[in-house]
């Protein structure tokens, strides 16, 4: 269970990194929108995950490959925006949030458990 300090110290990252990715992103990745999903924080506020959804992206995998190659420089910006609010700037580790494709999954065997339902009832 995450502190109100730690929520409040992710959504001021949340927000700064969302401003940083929607001016400086396609610098990145061309072509690409990154949505920031969800931030965690650790109780020390040393360390800040990043969980992130890529829209118009062929490659899912190398995209968060960019964003982790570039993720000194994305902390930089970062610090530069938020360094007057807290002690330290966390260090950054992105993940990708597979979300959106865990709800289509479940979606899909839930249609199909449906399906089945009706043909044994059309049998009967």
């Amino acid at each position: 269970m995450e502190s109100k300090r730690q929520q409040k110290f992710a959504g001021v990252i949340q927000e700064d990194l969302a401003a940083i990715f929607q001016r400086e992103g396609m610098s990145f990745l061309p072509n690409t929108l990154v949505t920031i999903t969800k931030v965690r924080v650790t109780p020390d506020l040393a360390l800040a995950r990043i969980f992130l959804s890529f829209f118009n992206s062929a490659n899912t995998q190398s995209a968060l490959q960019t964003i982790k190659l570039h993720a000194s420089e994305i902390r930089y910006k970062l610090g530069a925006r938020i360094k007057d609010q807290v002690r330290i700037i966390p260090q950054l580790e992105f993940f990708i949030d597979d979300t959106s494709e865990y709800v289509e999954r479940m979606d899909k065997i839930f249609d199909k458990i449906s399906k089945e339902e009706r043909q044994k009832e059309s049998e009967e």
